[in-house]
């Protein structure tokens, strides 16, 4: 099935402007629950109550508030929260170009691919710049009431995007416990270094899949044809008693599983 844009507009650097457009580049395949009345299997609806007397609040009682430090609230009006948002516009600028790996991969959230729109010449020739330019460029944009900063970059002859976080939802490492205890011996780390070796080699993406998903699928369709559901007990992994005994064994493990492969 071919995709199908959800957005378009006009990358623009400097002077130059490249008609194109959004396709998502992934796919929600989790799994996605309904919530059923246990007597008749009915789906049942979810309602805004207040907490104290459990009674109902009509939608149109419903407005948003923000608490404040001191726990009380200020209700915004949805006049007040439109003035807020970005001015609308079709024009994607990109900022700056800066070398591949330069934006950190904490900061990526969800790809997109841009397509051109229309002629496809300058986009085409944009492609090519930036695959010699061996670079990223760094794109801002608003769409559906939302600003974005996204990363430009290649991706199969063919233009991609990724939105960014901001640096500031990002927790820094300074915030994780400092080391402690005593420092791996020489011995210990050359056997580190032999187990990374004895697992190097080549991806298999299609090795990834969701087995919780397709073990759910599995599931209900079992129950739905009436069958017998027997759910595999999972085994616990023992732990090794010293670091230089898990690398050792470990280094074995993967030795031998490179031998009936």
């Amino acid at each position: 099935m071919a995709a199908r844009a959800m957005w378009k507009g006009t990358l623009r650097i400097g002077k130059l402007s490249v008609p194109v457009k959004l396709y998502a580049a992934m796919q929600d395949r989790s799994v996605h629950f309904r919530l059923l009345d246990s007597k008749n299997h009915e789906p049942i609806e979810q309602r805004m109550v207040l907490p104290e007397s459990n009674e109902v609040v009509p939608t149109e009682q419903v407005r948003k508030g923000v608490q404040l430090e001191d726990g009380s609230f200020v209700v915004l009006t949805r006049e007040e929260l439109a003035e807020t948002e970005p001015k609308p516009s079709r024009d994607m600028e990109v900022t700056r170009f800066v070398p591949i790996g330069a934006i950190p991969h904490a900061l990526h959230v969800r790809p997109y691919y841009l397509g051109p729109d229309g002629r496809s010449e300058p986009y085409f020739a944009l492609v090519e710049a930036l695959g010699k330019a061996h670079g990223e460029g760094i794109v801002s944009w608003v769409m559906r009431k939302h600003a974005y900063h996204g990363a430009l970059m290649l991706h199969e002859g063919y233009l991609q995007l990724v939105t960014l976080r901001h640096p500031d939802e990002l927790v820094p490492v300074s915030a994780l416990p400092r080391p402690s205890g005593r420092a791996p011996s020489e011995k210990e780390l050359r056997m580190a270094e032999d187990l990374i070796n004895s697992y190097s080699g080549d991806i298999d993406l299609a090795s990834f899949h969701d087995q919780y998903r397709e073990r759910v699928h599995a599931l209900a369709e079992k129950k739905a044809r009436g069958g017998r559901v027997r759910l595999p007990r999972v085994q616990e992994r023992k732990t090794e008693g010293t670091l230089l005994s898990a690398l050792q064994k470990s280094v074995e493990q993967a030795e031998r599983g490179k031998r009936v492969a």
